[in-house]
């Protein structure tokens, strides 16, 4: 490994979420205003993923009072705090430039659904731990 994917590697994030095309995202973005750091959210739906490694960006759209928005952040970025994905999409193309011609129902994408044999993440991980309870048998005098 030579130096410079050693110092990629060093800089990536260690959990990410697998994105894909079509996918609905809640991204958690750092936000500078003057001497003031918030942090701001941006929803809307993946329409391309592009690079690899530390270069890897991803962009999302959606539609604010009749206009489209599209924001493109770097994965590994340290501006980006958090990203939740929402749902799956089923989507047939890696890019999905032609949702910026179509608006209300036209722009919907079905919901990708869950393969017979993969686990349930998320239901498992809701579930609480049985606490176990010992229960002494009576004595007998």
């Amino acid at each position: 490994m030579n130096v410079i994917q050693q110092l990629e590697k060093e800089q990536e994030k260690k959990k990410i979420p697998a994105l894909r095309a079509g996918d609905t995202v809640r991204v958690h973005a750092k936000v500078v205003e003057g001497t003031r750091e918030r942090i701001q959210v941006f929803e809307g739906t993946v329409i391309r993923v592009t690079g690899g490694g530390l270069r890897r960006n991803f962009t999302v759209r959606r539609v604010t009072h009749g206009v489209g928005v599209e924001r493109t952040f770097m994965v590994h970025s340290p501006r980006i705090d958090k990203i939740d994905v929402l749902r799956h999409g089923d989507v047939r193309q890696g890019r999905l430039y032609y949702l910026r011609g179509k608006v209300g129902r036209e722009a919907r994408i079905r919901e990708r659904r869950r393969l017979v044999g993969e686990p349930e993440a998320e239901s498992a991980a809701e579930e609480p731990e049985e606490a176990t309870e010992e229960v002494e048998a009576p004595e007998e005098a």
